[in-house]
């Protein structure tokens, strides 16, 4: 029996290392690396699928661009020509008018009338504002009787010097009393001069009281009202006059540009300055260099400049920021071309001339630039110089001339 059991029991305590069973809570993993080799092989399958389609759009597209490129290049050109250019000097300047009056009270009084009008142009003379001066010509009327008593004193003491000096002459009476009479005449004298300084001082006085325009100008905003107590002395402007025409306009320059214009100052030539506005591109009016600072501004490096502008259109308003060109020589028959034209490659510029259908680079050397042109030198006056599709241009390329403007490239970045 006990052999029975031991052969029955041993197949199942004896099975082959191939014939294991996994353990129990595993799975297989076939299934899993299967999946992952199906995604990969569709992502290889997406891949190419659009590198093909960029590859039909990159040939169909190939073509027609090399034929752009190389194809006849539209341009606009430009002629060179010779001409006169000014050489200015630019700056930053403030508008600054000749006159400015803060025109303060002189008496201690009440407003009783105001003249003027806000933003009114007054001329010089002109009423603005009356003070009360009651109280002034009850003071000027004590003054001149005061005068006016002491004159007829000083004309009583001179009649009896007369009396005295007649009686001195017969010898009826005595040298002391005669002397005493002129001494009284001299100071009869004294009082109807101080007497006449008082008058003038109160007249004064009543005319403080009616403030009129010392300079002509504009007015600006009311500061005082009637019924409003001004005081003498008092800081607070009760009217401000700026005169407007002319006007000027301050402006600094470097100093190293001193010594250009003293020399034309000293030749005697009246040196041109042109305003333009903020953004420096409308020109406001145009006036005469009037004169230099006596000393240079030793933080900044800078000198002040002042220059005179009759201003009859109101174009230049006061404290009115302003670009200005001061103008110090004028170059005569140098060659000139539009600034448009030149181009540059780091430090070296350039322009195409364009010759035979055929656009050549040539190197120049660019000088004073106004208004749009430039003065150079390595073209000739006559020349046809391309002033557009920079972009694409090249030395010998060949170009055909536009008859619609073609934008051109100003960046001046491209290299030949």
């Amino acid at each position: 029996m006990e052999k029975d059991e031991l052969a029955q029991e041993a197949p199942a305590s004896h099975v082959g290392p191939d014939r294991q069973l996994p353990p129990p809570g595993s799975e297989p993993h076939r299934p899993h690396t299967l999946r992952i080799l199906i995604w990969v092989l569709i992502l290889l399958l997406f891949g190419v699928l659009f590198w093909v389609i960029l590859r039909h759009q990159a040939a169909a597209t190939a073509p027609a661009g090399r034929a752009a490129m190389t194809g006849p290049v539209p341009v606009t050109t430009a002629t060179a020509r010779k001409g006169d250019i000014g050489v200015y000097l630019n700056a930053i300047g403030t508008v600054t008018p000749v006159y400015t009056d803060a025109i303060t009270s002189e008496v201690t009084g009440l407003v009783s009338v105001v003249h003027y009008r806000e933003g009114q142009m007054v001329r010089r003379g002109d009423p603005l504002i009356d003070i009360d001066a009651r109280p002034y010509q009850a003071q000027l009327l004590q003054a001149q009787g005061a005068l006016e008593r002491d004159t007829n004193l000083l004309s009583q003491a001179k009649m009896d010097l007369e009396r005295y000096q007649a009686a001195w002459a017969r010898n009826a009476i005595a040298r002391q009393i005669l002397e005493d009479q002129e001494k009284l005449v001299l100071q009869s004298e004294g009082t109807v001069r101080s007497d006449q300084g008082a008058v003038q001082f109160d007249q004064v006085q009543v005319a403080f009281c009616h403030l009129t325009a010392p300079i002509s100008g504009r007015v600006g905003l009311r500061l005082v009202d009637p019924g409003n107590v001004v005081q003498a002395n008092s800081t607070t402007p009760l009217v401000v006059i700026t005169q407007i025409d002319p006007i000027t306009v301050v402006f600094t320059l470097a100093e190293d540009s001193v010594g250009q214009v003293m020399a034309q100052m000293r030749h005697g030539k009246a040196l041109p300055v042109i305003a333009y506005d903020r953004g420096d591109e409308k020109k406001i009016a145009t006036g005469k260099l009037q004169t230099l600072d006596n000393q240079i501004d030793t933080t900044t490096g800078t000198v002040k400049l002042r220059a005179l502008f009759a201003n009859k259109d109101d174009a230049l308003f006061p404290n009115l920021f302003v670009n200005t060109k001061l103008l110090v020589s004028t170059l005569r028959g140098v060659t000139l071309v539009p600034s448009s034209t030149i181009q540059q490659n780091g430090d070296v510029s350039f322009v195409y001339v364009v010759r035979n259908g055929t656009a050549h680079l040539q190197d120049i050397k660019p000088g004073v630039s106004d208004s749009g042109m430039t003065a150079v030198e390595g073209v000739n006056p006559g020349d046809v110089i391309a002033n557009s599709s920079f972009q694409r241009l090249q030395n010998n390329s060949t170009v055909v001339l536009s008859k619609t403007p073609v934008p051109a490239n100003h960046s001046g970045t491209n290299a030949p």
